[in-house]
Parts: structure tokens; C-alpha cells; sequence
């Protein structure tokens, strides 16, 4: 990949986008395309067509989806379906029409079953029931990972495919009401400092576990399969390693300094019991995680983006 190939990282303001802008810049990639959604609705069919028209990208990063939590997956069901239909079916169709030497779809790691075996392998993918509560978003990235297999099968393009783990870091999400589990817990219990809060309320059981990965290491994994992968089947990026959501409540509330009771909501659905992927096919292309979590919850608290995002006073660290 040419340090003067021009780039399409669709999605360029969302946390994965703006990580892989932040990772291809400082590898010497500076001949990037982007658009807000203001200026390009990637649901508009001839919209999409327009741009591709006009910028004829010779790669593209589509990192672009509408995305949240449990609870923003389970009310707005249609928007999530719909949506993520429309983005990724547009953006490959025309990908594919104006000679993209490379795409890379980013998926996520609810495509896989519910009930999937630990640690769950790519092929996996269609074996059981998805989880009830993200149905929809899932049933959208798999329709687009298999439309990914497809035009490579019709049209002989280098289309790949990555589903990255739960993620966090700069540009993440912590409203409290369609936030992801880390970020929401990052938010819960900083304000439960600020405010002096005597108990913090978490969603479910707090025996579910969960892998997190920081949105700066998945844009380097990200990079090293657009310059070391052409396969057709779907790459898992992680860590390989899995975490409670009491364990995890545990280390958030020692990172924000919260020495109050944690209290679990077991009204609440707990989603899936397991999501652990497995990271081996990853590991034998030559890449691994390199930013723990503590090191990453700890940079996020620390951030200036993190300050910004939620308002609140620098919080005092354990």
C-alpha cells in the first residue's frame, strides 16, 4: 500500500474511524478521504455513488455503523438493522464499481452465536442463535461480511473482513442511556465520586465476562492485515483474554477512586455469558495487543477527551 495511495476511511468522527485516521497518519499515510455525515449520507444511495465518482479511492476503510449498548440495540431495533444495511451495502457496491484495490469491513464479535464455545473461533459464524438483545446490528455486519465474500467470489475483489472485540478509548461513547459497558461504568462511578454517591448501580448478574480492547490497538491491527492479509474469511482482532463484569467494576472503581458499594441490578439482562474470541489465526499474521487494561482504562481517565466527553472534574486517581 502506497504512502500516496488515496484513502476512504468512512466513519473518520467515530472512535474506530478517528483511531484509524490518528494510526495512518503516523505510519506516513497522508492522502486521506473523509466526510462528515453532514456531508455524505452513507444511506443515500446516489449520494454515495456521487462521491465515489468524484474521489476514486484506491482503498477503503469502512469503519462507519451506527452503534451503541444493550439498551440502544434493543429499543431503536429497526434503526440498527436498517441503517448498517444501508451504509455498508452502498459503500461496497461502489467500491466494487470504481476498481477499490482493497477494502476492509470492520464487523464486531456479536456476529457470533450466543452460546458460542469459549474462545470463540471465525468459524463459529452461523453455527446457533444470535443474542436476542443485538440481534439486529449482528444480522447487519454478518449481511455485510457476506456480501464482502460475495464480491470477492462474483467480482474478484480484495475485500477483507475484521471483528474486533468490545472496544474503549479516546472518542468513546458515556451517555448513559446507549453507551457501551466499559465507558458506562467509566461514567457511573466518576460521577458517583464527584456527586459522593454511597452505592453505584451495574446492570445484570456482574458474572458475565467481556474482552476489551483499546481503539488504538485495533487500528494497528487493522493496518497490519490492509498491508498482510488478502483472505476471505473474517479475521477476529482481541486480546485473548476475558474479564468479569463484577472484575471489571472492581478495577473501574479503583481507577476513579470510588471506595462505595457496587450494586448489581439483577432485573437487568446480562446479554451473553461468554464473549472471549479467539485470536490465534490474528497472532499467526504477526500481530498481538500491546496496551493492557489497566494501562488503557487509566490513560482514558487521564485524557483530555475523556475530560471533555463527560464535563466533570478530574477525578481522583487510586
Amino acid at each position: 500500500m502506497e504512502h500516496n495511495a488515496k484513502l476512504y476511511v468512512a466513519g473518520h468522527r467515530g472512535m474506530v474511524g478517528a483511531a484509524l485516521v490518528r494510526r495512518l497518519k503516523a505510519a506516513g499515510y497522508h492522502n486521506l478521504v473523509t466526510r462528515t455525515s453532514q456531508e455524505l449520507d452513507l444511506r443515500d444511495q446516489a449520494a454515495v455513488e456521487d462521491f465515489f465518482a468524484l474521489e476514486n479511492p484506491d482503498y477503503v476503510l469502512l469503519a462507519a455503523a451506527k452503534v451503541g449498548g444493550i439498551q440502544a440495540n434493543n429499543v431503536y431495533r429497526a434503526d440498527f438493522l436498517y441503517d448498517n444495511l444501508m451504509i455498508q451495502s452502498n459503500v461496497l457496491r461502489e467500491s466494487q464499481r470504481h476498481g477499490v484495490r482493497k477494502l476492509l469491513f470492520l464487523g464486531s464479535s456479536c456476529i457470533y452465536p450466543k452460546l458460542a464455545p469459549q474462545p470463540i473461533k471465525e468459524e463459529y459464524l452461523l453455527t446457533g442463535l444470535l443474542e436476542p438483545t443485538n440481534e439486529p446490528y449482528a444480522i447487519a455486519k454478518i449481511a455485510g461480511l457476506k456480501l464482502c465474500e460475495a464480491y470477492r467470489s462474483q467480482y474478484g475483489c480484495n475485500f477483507i473482513s475484521a471483528m474486533p472485540t468490545n472496544l474503549y478509548g479516546p472518542g468513546d461513547n458515556y451517555d448513559l442511556q446507549n453507551s457501551h459497558v466499559l465507558p458506562a461504568l467509566l461514567r457511573k462511578f466518576s460521577e458517583a465520586v464527584t456527586l459522593g454517591l454511597p452505592r453505584v448501580p451495574v446492570w445484570g448478574t456482574g458474572t458475565p465476562r467481556r474482552e476489551f480492547l483499546h481503539v488504538d490497538d485495533l487500528a494497528d491491527a487493522c493496518l497490519h492485515l490492509l498491508l498482510h492479509y488478502n483472505g476471505a474469511e473474517p479475521v477476529n482482532i482481541g486480546t485473548g483474554r476475558d474479564i468479569s463484569i463484577q472484575e471489571l467494576a472492581d478495577l473501574v472503581a479503583e481507577l476513579t477512586g470510588y471506595a462505595g458499594e457496587i450494586l448489581f441490578d439483577f432485573s437487568k439482562p446480562d446479554g451473553t455469558p461468554r464473549k472471549l474470541l479467539d485470536v490465534s489465526k490474528l497472532h499467526k499474521l504477526g500481530w498481538q495487543h500491546s496496551i493492557g487494561l489497566r494501562e488503557g482504562i487509566t490513560a482514558v481517565l487521564q485524557s483530555a477527551d475523556w475530560q471533555r466527553a463527560t464535563q466533570l472534574p478530574e477525578p481522583q486517581f487510586a
